[in-house]
């Protein structure tokens, strides 16, 4: 099936020479370093160009020319979100700067006391929104995610940048997972989880998404119906060469179904895309069954 594995790409030398070029010569060079690999990656990775372009063609309905250009920018500025993360670990970010719609909404969460849970996507830049909100609207941001990544680029990338600034709790089979998400909205902070992909054998549910039957990982919204903690749908999307636009939704704070969290999830989700198409960074065939 041509689905997601839970693996994140990439090589340790690819990693090693752009952190070398981030440091050394700036995120500028790194910019134009990768107009060369990511339209190499245009023309040989056959797989996510085409299900790039089919989901620009067919879901989208973007004319041929606008889905080979937005397939295009799609590797390039997926490439800069990579690079944007390497220069916020490595503390080069003041060159950065960021507007945050709804911003207040968190404040809100935090003021309540009983944390927050934060759905998002693999749309935009996650990782950065979580270093934007550190320190600046909780102590704490909690990311939850399959720890799948290959061990000696995440040791690399760790040792060369001091690691992330967020904590990171691990999604495990024998569901301590859940006991770290309890204690860390015990202790009023924010729990952020991607709501948008699912592994062979999880639970999902269905929902209509752009005009089509997708399956979404019924989890997160499970969590998110549990808990006794505000909900909210946030995204942190590139609108500059350095410039980020982040943005939280009316935070749910009565009681829900999974299903009904999941249905509001997906409305937002769908305008987002809307909004930014090129910042969709799902490379595998989002409506196979």
């Amino acid at each position: 099936m041509n689905r997601w594995d839970g693996k994140t790409r990439g090589t340790l030398a690819g990693y090693k020479i752009f952190l070398f070029f981030i440091n050394f010569l700036g995120i500028g060079f790194a910019y134009q370093l990768l107009r060369v690999v990511t339209f190499y990656y245009y023309l040989f990775a056959a797989k996510p160009r085409k299900v790039l372009l089919d989901f620009y063609r067919n879901t989208l309905n973007f004319s041929e020319a606008k889905a080979r250009k937005l397939t295009r920018q799609n590797f390039y500025i997926f490439g800069q979100t990579l690079v944007d993360r390497a220069a916020f670990l490595l503390g080069k970010d003041k060159q950065f700067s960021h507007t945050f719609e709804n911003e207040n909404y968190l404040v809100d969460i935090r003021n309540a006391g009983k944390g927050g849970i934060l759905l998002s996507a693999h749309l935009g830049n996650w990782e950065t929104a979580g270093n934007l909100l550190k320190g600046r609207i909780t102590p704490a941001i909690n990311i939850v995610m399959l720890d799948a990544e290959v061990q000696n680029i995440k040791k690399f990338m760790d040792l060369s940048t001091g690691g992330s600034r967020f904590k990171v709790i691990a999604i495990k089979n024998d569901l301590s997972h859940i006991i770290s998400i309890r204690n860390a909205l015990n202790n009023n902070e924010f729990v952020a989880i991607h709501a948008d992909r699912y592994l062979d054998g999880a639970k999902f549910i269905e929902f209509d998404f752009l005009g089509k039957i997708a399956r979404f990982p019924y989890g997160p919204f499970v969590i998110a119906s549990k808990f006794d903690a505000p909900v909210t749908f946030v995204f942190a999307t590139k609108n500059g060469k350095y410039s980020y636009h982040l943005s939280a939704t009316l935070p749910i704070t009565t009681k829900m179904k999974p299903e009904e969290i999941g249905r509001l999830y997906v409305a937002e989700l769908e305008r987002k895309i809307g909004q930014y198409p090129e910042q969709w960074f799902n490379y595998f065939n989002f409506f196979e069954q």
